[in-house]
């Protein structure tokens, strides 16, 4: 089959490709080919814009954790939350069961924190605070390849529709964030000043995305919360001057009792120990008990040592305050966050936002508000990849500057890299694939370099030749004929060796030498984090490989025909001596 292929395949490719480089290189036929080319490009865009892929920061595939977090109103007892938690145990239990009751073999734990270590990836430090009002369910689930064909993504939806309708909880079912921690993937920012004006627009904000109808968001929540319980002490000051006690003097008992303040340390060989002193627990369990409970001071008018009950000098009241106070660039802020539904897009959703709800909203000078959170996150990784690979084609560009002693041949190997988004765009648009921000960017930038080196593989033959005598149309076909080969193994090498990483293509070697099993299968993890890099380069390289081969001796050629012409006039014009 090689010989072959190198005996008749090979040489049928390189005549049938001399003969379309000696149909191409006539009159303005070359100029025809490269406006196609160009025609091309503009109808990849076309094409996207019709089947527009959707757009994600980073490739997921089926979850291997789900957390389910439950919030309850602030202030709420461990116990009572606990309770909550069992109640949500149940369901997720429910769901999670196989029909037969017995155990569903791909959960490897179900496990349950309350108050503490119970904040999401995407929360801020504050939320990461042991917090009495706070529970978390972490769902493991087995590995992917041991779990294929089963959607853990449809388990997801059935827990989150069950624990959806907890009384006073506020239940958010995520998966595990793959990637760079990021904001949430629906992140609006709400700044300002003026907490009423900021409530408006909070409430205008929510108002606006329901009537646009915008689906896909699981709830937005926002991070400053307004009824957070507070026992206030009022103390008479005039009682408390009569007595002689100082109100620091009643702020340090109150704070001792509750929480117990350190007065010495133990020591052993090891390690050294904390002693705190406290108020017994059957004195402060309630608030009466801690007003009645006496406090002892030296008064200072007398030198004494006193003791009086709390109660005489403070009396109590109950209120609500706000639970924290964010700000960003000294400016006060409001952050409703929210994850996204499975079945819909982060950017499309937050796109609709930007276009239909925030324009329509009556946003009071020296007020903003905007999207963050993962989108920021995203456009800043865009930016730094659109900068890389900027800096990458400068890069690329001097050393070639330096090779061929020119800057117009550098040029045209340069306009492949733009004839490569046509492969890619129409590729991913066509299939219906999702275009990963992170993967597919450093994927296109690897390509960059695989169709450099093609262009310059063959231009540096065509200008070989050109040294040797042969004239400008003999040159370019013959070198391009002679660097098809490499060129065409160089794309089929590159090609055939992502296909299994684009297909997640996986075999256990180690079965298959041990016990002949090699337990093959497709569609593994590689392929959902690796997969969007691999097609990239793959639909990339299928179309601009032809343009290589075709376009960029079509151009060299016309631009060597204008350099000879104003080489000609330049020669006339300046007279002989």
């Amino acid at each position: 089959m090689i010989n072959r292929f190198q005996s008749r395949t090979l040489p049928r490719l390189k005549n049938s490709y001399r003969r379309l480089m000696s149909f191409a290189l006539v009159g303005a036929r070359s100029w025809l080919f490269i406006a196609a080319a160009f025609g091309m490009l503009i109808l990849s865009f076309v094409i996207t814009g019709i089947f527009a892929p959707k757009v994600i920061f980073f490739p997921s595939g089926e979850p291997d954790f789900v957390y389910v977090y439950a919030k309850l109103p602030v202030g709420t007892d461990a116990a009572v939350t606990d309770s909550v938690t069992k109640i949500i145990e149940k369901r997720v239990a429910s769901v999670l069961t196989l029909p037969s009751g017995k155990r569903n073999p791909i959960v490897r734990s179900v496990i349950t924190n309350v108050g503490k270590e119970t904040a999401s990836a995407n929360g801020t430090p504050a939320d990461r605070q042991p917090a009495s009002y706070k529970s978390k369910l972490t769902i493991a689930f087995i590995p992917l390849n041991d779990r294929i064909g089963v959607s853990t993504s449809d388990l997801l939806e059935k827990i989150r529709t069950k624990t959806s309708d907890i009384p006073g909880a506020e239940v958010s079912v995520e998966r595990e964030q793959n990637g760079p921690p990021t904001g949430q993937p629906v992140s609006l920012e709400i700044a300002g000043e003026d907490f009423n004006t900021l409530l408006k627009l909070e409430k205008d904000l929510r108002r606006g995305i329901q009537k646009a109808g915008i689906q896909g968001i699981e709830d937005l929540k926002s991070d400053l919360v307004l009824n957070k319980p507070e026992i206030i002490i009022d103390i008479d000051k005039e009682k408390a001057g009569r007595e002689g006690i100082s109100t620091q003097n009643i702020a340090l008992y109150v704070r001792t009792a509750l929480f117990g303040t350190e007065f010495s340390k133990f020591r052993d060989d090891d390690d050294e120990y904390e002693i705190n002193v406290r108020v017994a627990e059957d004195q402060r369990k309630t608030v009466e008990q801690l007003l009645s409970s006496n406090i002892s001071y030296l008064d200072m008018s007398s030198g004494q040592f006193r003791q009086i009950p709390l109660n005489s000098v403070a009396d109590i009241r109950y209120g609500t305050t706000f639970s924290a106070i964010n700000r960003k660039n000294q400016e006060r802020l409001i952050t409703l966050g929210s994850n996204v539904l499975t079945g819909y897009n982060a950017n499309e959703i937050v796109g609709r936002i930007n276009t239909e709800v925030i324009p329509s909203l009556e946003i009071p000078e020296g007020y903003t508000v905007k999207t963050a959170g993962e989108q920021e996150d995203q456009q800043e990784t865009m930016n730094f990849l659109v900068l890389a690979a900027a800096g990458a084609v400068m890069l690329m560009f001097l050393v070639m500057v330096f090779q061929f002693n020119s800057v117009s041949k550098p040029t045209i190997i340069f306009t492949t890299i733009i004839f490569s988004l046509i492969g890619v765009l129409i590729g991913f648009s066509l299939t219906g694939m999702t275009i990963s921000i992170v993967m597919t960017g450093v994927g296109f930038i690897a390509l960059m370099g695989i169709v450099v080196k093609n262009g310059i593989i063959l231009m540096e033959f065509i200008e070989e030749l050109r040294l040797r005598g042969e004239d400008l149309r003999t040159a370019i076909i013959d070198g391009g004929a002679t660097r098809l080969t490499p060129v065409l193994l160089t794309a089929s090498a590159a090609i055939l060796g992502l296909i299994p990483l684009a297909i997640g293509m996986n075999i256990d070697f180690e079965g298959l030498f041990t016990r002949l099993n090699p337990n093959f299968f497709i569609g593994g993890e590689s392929s959902i984090f690796w997969g969007p890099l691999a097609w990239t380069i793959i639909f990339g390289l299928l179309v601009t490989t032809f343009l290589t081969l075709v376009i960029v001796p079509c151009m060299y050629y016309n631009v060597e025909k204008i350099k000879a012409r104003f080489a000609k006039k330049r020669r006339e014009v300046v007279p002989a001596e």
